[in-house]
């Protein structure tokens, strides 16, 4: 359903252990927000929710709820380190269109429900 790189993933493993790990997973989602009509979430999160796919991945688990699976389907996250700074990259192949700040998308069959940039 989704790889995550080696490179994300020993980031999520560190931020874990940060956090105080064992009881924590890395939650994914999909939410209707953004300029181009979807955006996605990341969090770390300790509570399952009915509905929620669970994979293991490299040392830690990550759920997904039932209304992001179709949209997450074959995302590939990693991370860059980019001078000072870095974070999180998600590459989606159901995305076909996504905003000029690249944290918004849209899907062919679905559009979502755009809001205004700040």
């Amino acid at each position: 359903m989704i790889h995550i790189s080696e490179v994300a993933t020993d980031k999520i493993v560190d931020m874990l252990k940060d956090i105080g790990g064992d009881q924590y997973f890395l939650r994914l989602g999909v939410s209707e927000d953004g300029c181009s009509g979807l955006s996605y979430s990341i969090s770390f999160d300790d509570s399952l929710e009915e509905g929620d796919q669970v994979i293991g991945w490299g040392g830690f688990q990550v759920a997904i709820d039932y209304a992001s699976e179709q949209f997450l389907e074959g995302v590939q996250i990693d991370y860059k380190e980019t001078g000072m700074t870095g974070g999180f990259t998600i590459d989606n192949p159901n995305a076909k269109f996504t905003c000029g700040c690249g944290a918004s998308f849209r899907t062919a069959t679905y559009r979502g429900k755009a809001k205004k940039c700040d």
